[in-house]
C-alpha cells in the first residue's frame, strides 16, 4: 500500500515536468526500487540500496535535466512551427486573394473576348455587305465602261465620218504639194482595170476604201488609196496597205495613206514600216 502511494505521489509530482507518459514510467521505476528496498534484510543491503538509490537519483536528475532541455527544445520547435504555420496561413490567404483577383481578371478577359468576338462578327457582316456593294459597283462600272467605250467608238466613228467628208472635200488643199492636180474618184471607176487581175473578195475589199484619188507624184501619174479615222490604229494601216496593193497588183502605181487627227508613235512607226504615208491634223508626215 505504501509502495503504491509512493508511486502515485511520484507520478503526480513529475507529471507536469515529464508529461503523462514520462511521469508514469518514472514512477513505476521508483516504485520497483522502493519495493526492492523494502524486501532487503541486511544493513549492507540497505547501504548498497542507498548507494544504488543515490546513483539512480543522480541518473534521474540527469535524465530530468535532459528531459527538461528536450522539452524546452520541443517547445521552441513548437513555437517555430506555430510561427511557420501563421506565416503559411498568411501566405495561403494572400494566394487565395491573388487567386480571387486572377479569377476576376479571367472573367473580365472572357467578357472582353466575348465583346471582341461579337465585334469581329459585326465587322465580318459589314465586310460582307461592303464586298457585296463593291461587287455591285464593279458591275455598274463595267456597264458604265462598256457604255463609255460604245460612246467613244460612236464618237470616233462620227468624228471619223466628218473627217472623211472634210478630207475628201479638201483633198487638193491637204495634199496639194504632194499629190499635184489631185482629185477624188470613185473606187468603182477602176473596176474594169482591177477585176481581171483580182479575186472577187479582193475587189470587194478595195471598193470599201474610204478615199481613192488620182494625181501626179514626182511628175508621174499615181493613185492614192486612203483610210480615214479620227484616231488611226494598226488595223487602219493594214487596210490602207492591203487596198493599195490591189491597184499595184493590177499594174497601177499607187501610194497607201492614212488620214487622222490622232495617232500613236507606235502606229506611226508601223505605218512607216509598211510604206503607208500618214496625214495627221493637217500635216503630211515624212515617210
Amino acid at each position: 500500500m505504501v509502495a503504491l502511494m509512493n508511486t502515485l505521489m511520484i507520478y503526480e509530482q513529475f507529471r507536469a515536468v515529464l508529461g503523462e507518459e514520462g511521469a508514469k514510467g518514472f514512477a513505476q521505476t521508483l516504485g520497483t526500487m522502493f519495493e526492492e528496498a523494502k524486501n532487503a534484510a541486511t544493513k549492507e543491503d540497505l547501504l548498497g540500496l542507498r548507494q544504488s538509490n543515490e546513483a539512480s537519483t543522480t541518473r534521474l536528475e540527469s535524465a530530468i535535466t535532459n528531459l527538461a532541455q528536450a522539452q524546452a527544445r520541443t517547445e521552441a520547435q513548437v513555437k517555430e512551427l506555430a510561427q511557420a504555420q501563421d506565416r503559411t496561413e498568411t501566405r495561403v490567404g494572400e494566394l487565395a486573394q491573388a487567386q480571387a483577383r486572377t479569377e476576376a481578371r479571367v472573367e473580365e478577359l472572357a467578357q472582353a473576348q466575348g465583346r471582341t468576338e461579337s465585334r469581329v462578327e459585326e465587322l465580318a457582316q459589314a465586310q460582307g455587305r461592303t464586298e457585296s456593294r463593291v461587287e455591285e459597283l464593279a458591275g455598274t462600272m463595267a456597264s458604265f465602261s462598256t457604255i463609255l467605250n460604245q460612246l467613244v467608238i460612236r464618237s470616233d466613228r462620227h468624228e471619223g465620218s466628218l473627217l472623211e467628208l472634210r478630207f475628201r472635200d479638201r483633198l487638193p488643199a491637204y495634199l496639194g504639194r504632194f499629190l499635184r492636180k489631185g482629185r477624188v474618184i470613185q473606187a468603182s471607176d477602176l473596176l474594169d482595170q482591177i477585176e481581171p487581175k483580182l479575186a472577187e473578195a479582193a475587189v470587194d475589199d478595195f471598193l470599201r476604201a474610204d478615199v481613192v484619188a488620182t494625181g501626179m507624184v514626182d511628175g508621174k501619174p499615181t493613185y492614192l488609196v486612203g483610210e480615214v479615222s479620227y484616231t488611226v490604229d494598226a488595223d487602219d494601216v493594214m487596210r490602207a496597205a492591203r487596198r493599195a496593193a490591189c491597184l499595184v497588183k493590177a499594174g497601177l502605181p499607187t501610194i497607201p495613206l492614212v488620214a487622222c487627227e490622232k495617232i500613236s508613235p507606235q502606229t506611226t512607226a508601223y505605218a512607216r514600216q509598211e510604206g503607208v504615208r500618214v496625214w495627221v491634223d493637217g500635216s503630211l508626215l515624212d515617210s
